[in-house]
């Protein structure tokens, strides 16, 4: 399966840290609103805290619709400053990104990234699978509410599945099942394909032809 060439010009690194924003953002990117989400424990972070090292702790929830929302230079000095630096991603609020994100395998493939950086020491403790359950609770559970002693949740702006008043008008909570159904079809038929890829080329090699050997060459027959 050819790879998805617009999915990885969506990744870079700033500051090593692991960011996922359309490529067509490059010249205003400090001023870019995004959520920073752990790719491993499928969570958005609503807040910080410190530890007595004075180092940064992200507080969590398994809710998009919950998650705060940063420019892209405070969410860059967040991560970096946090204890685990290496389970975080700044996902950009923009559709384009969040398509190739959820459906165009950016998740997948910043989980590879991020776990490739981790030591034996920074392993993920959690490791949510990505299934259709996991993604439809974290992106639709619009009346999710941050865990005690989090800041105070700041009403979401309008974004790819967070419309204002999406909760209270149904039409608007049909059309946003619908986009998240469609984001899980996209994952589970990446996930089929790339499991009949890896079977096509090993019926391939089991079924590759041998060049057969020329018989050999009756013996003359002896005169009598």
């Amino acid at each position: 399966m050819p790879s998805n060439t617009r999915m990885e010009r969506c990744i870079s690194w700033e500051c090593d840290v692991l960011i996922f924003c359309a490529p067509e953002q490059a010249d205003r990117r400090p001023a870019v609103r995004v959520q920073i989400l752990d790719a491993f424990s499928l969570q958005t972070a609503t807040g910080y805290t410190h530890d007595p090292n004075g180092r940064v702790l992200l507080e969590t929830h398994p809710s998009l619709a919950v998650g705060r929302h940063w420019s892209m230079g405070k969410a860059v000095q967040l991560i970096r400053n946090d204890v685990r630096p290496r389970r975080w991603v700044a996902l950009q609020r923009d559709r384009r990104a969040w398509a190739l994100f959820w459906a165009g395998g950016g998740l997948q493939r910043c989980r590879e990234l991020l776990a490739d950086q981790q030591s034996e020491t920074e392993l993920s403790p959690v490791d949510v699978p990505v299934t259709a359950e996991s993604l439809l609770k974290l992106l639709l559970d619009p009346e999710g509410s941050p865990p005690a002693g989090s800041r105070r949740r700041r009403e979401p702006a309008p974004g790819p599945f967070n419309w204002p008043g999406s909760t209270r008008n149904p039409w608007k909570l049909v059309m946003l099942t619908s986009s998240v159904w469609m984001v899980v079809l996209a994952l589970c038929v990446g996930a089929l394909l790339g499991m009949l890829e890896r079977k096509d080329r090993s019926l391939e090699r089991l079924l590759k032809p041998v060049t057969p050997t020329a018989p050999a060459a009756p013996p003359p027959a002896k005169g009598r």
